[in-house]
């Protein structure tokens, strides 16, 4: 069975898409009602204010809740039929009607405010097997000039248990050279490290600063 705060995490709700594919919103949280045909079963999803998804599955006749697709310990085809009929509902609920919500610190959400206001651009998903890594690409020349991403403080040496977010950008190698003091400035992670650096999302950088970063990186994304 299908961990369900694994597969929405770091996900939010789209109310028109929820509602496009049949939630209702009731008492401030969305719900939806599927029948499991095969098993006779009733299976309701809700989706609170906050995207959290709870899911519950009923008898519709007697209204007694199921609860032996919860327990790992249960085995045979008819618990097996209902937990592949409530796993494949909730994939498709988080592919059609969930969002990624990666980055959620105030820093981060001004940078993708002020690229959104300034370019137009809106930040790409493109690797679903790293739903913590994305990228600006200009329209023009659909090149790369910043990626933002969510990586473990080890990664560039720093202490910590929690994971950063970061975001990589692009300069002229030698002023890149100058640039680096891996406090402020890191080496590009995942990236070309001669033409990319790192920032951390954290304060380090003011923002003013590293929006002058932002458009230095978008001319250079040129052919």
């Amino acid at each position: 069975m299908l961990e369900t705060a694994a597969l929405f995490q770091h996900k939010k709700a789209n109310a028109d898409k929820l509602k496009a594919f049949g939630f209702r919103h009731q008492n401030g949280a969305y719900v939806y009602e599927h029948p499991l045909t095969e098993t006779q079963l009733l299976m309701t999803v809700t989706i609170d204010a906050d995207s959290m998804v709870t899911t519950c599955i009923r008898d519709p006749e007697s209204g007694d809740e199921y609860l032996l697709h919860r327990l790992a310990e249960t085995a045979g085809p008819f618990v097996g039929m209902v937990r592949s009929a409530h796993d494949e509902l909730l994939e498709k609920i988080a592919q059609q009607c969930f969002e990624p919500d990666v980055f959620r610190s105030t820093y981060a959400q001004k940078v993708i405010d002020y690229i959104d206001a300034t370019y137009h651009d809106q930040l790409e998903f493109l690797w679903p097997k790293f739903p913590h890594n994305a990228v600006w690409r200009r329209q023009d020349t659909h090149k790369w000039y910043g990626a933002l991403l969510l990586v473990h403080p080890s990664k560039l040496g720093l202490d910590g248990t929690d994971d950063i977010e970061i975001i990589d950008l692009r300069m002229e190698p030698g002023k890149l050279a100058k640039l680096l003091d891996n406090q402020k400035y890191f080496p590009g992670y995942h990236m070309n490290k001669k033409h990319w650096y790192t920032v951390c999302l954290n304060g380090t950088v003011p923002l003013d600063e590293l929006f002058l970063r932002i458009d230095e990186s978008y001319l250079l994304a040129v052919k």
